[in-house]
């Protein structure tokens, strides 16, 4: 089933279940109510507060073939973000929240025969379904890490870039996750933040999926990292680039 949500088409049973577990349009476009599931009959705990934020669940294995849907490519515009990126052949780069893999194998084709991917995410369920993508593609140079909630196994100084791709929200324990990133980057290294524009109302996720430009600074600034720049040309998403402060 799809509905038309204010101008943009949403795959309504898929996008329901990436917000919490509910089948219901209404919960699509609104935020999943804290301390009760779908059914109100059990508990259902959807982040703790981190500053002014709440952190969203965690995406579920159940939503692996969603994540690859076919809307996402005009909806996220992977091939020209990696393009805008300018990530030269031979890098070193780091798919944290890799889930499926839907950047992983498009950063591997970038980095070339010489470079490396390094596909991070908590669940073992995702790295195996994107184990069989990456087979399936005859893709050779990408390693697959089973990260933990707040460390994601990133070697020191190992990275020239590290990509989040609509992950950033949801990771439960954020300051520790990106202490360890900081730590994880080469000398002029970059971190970049891709998140669904919190400001826009149009967009048909809830609040804690989404986020401004402002509110991904503050928490990453304070953490050692110096604001680059903020590429808006996708539509529904903002492309936050960030470096290593002087200093860190």
């Amino acid at each position: 089933m799809r509905i038309r949500a204010q101008g943009r088409l949403v795959t309504s049973v898929a996008l329901s279940c990436i917000l919490s577990g509910c089948a219901t349009v209404s919960a699509v476009l609104s935020e999943p109510a804290a301390g009760s599931d779908e059914d109100g009959r059990q508990p259902l705990q959807i982040g703790k507060l981190i500053k002014k934020r709440q952190i969203a669940p965690v995406t579920s294995i159940a939503m692996a073939d969603w994540l690859n849907r076919p809307e996402r490519e005009a909806e996220e515009q992977p091939d020209r973000v990696i393009e805008a990126l300018n990530i030269k052949a031979g890098s070193m780069v780091v798919d944290l929240g890799a889930g499926t893999g839907y950047f992983t194998g498009r950063l591997a084709r970038q980095v070339g025969p010489n470079g490396r991917v390094m596909a991070v995410d908590v669940q073992q369920g995702m790295l195996d379904r994107l184990r069989r993508n990456l087979e399936e593609r005859d893709v050779s140079n990408v390693q697959l890490v089973l990260g933990k909630p707040g460390d994601p196994l990133i070697p020191p100084n190992y990275a020239d870039l590290v990509l989040l791709v609509d992950v950033y929200h949801e990771i439960q324990q954020p300051e520790a996750m990106m202490e360890h990133v900081r730590r994880g980057l080469k000398p002029g290294g970059r971190v970049v933040v891709i998140e669904y524009r919190k400001e826009d109302p149009s967009i048909p996720l809830p609040p804690v999926r989404k986020m401004t430009v402002a509110e991904v600074r503050s928490e990453l600034e304070p953490l050692g990292f110096r604001f680059v720049e903020a590429m808006d040309f996708v539509p529904t998403q903002h492309i936050i680039v960030f470096e290593v402060a002087a200093g860190r």
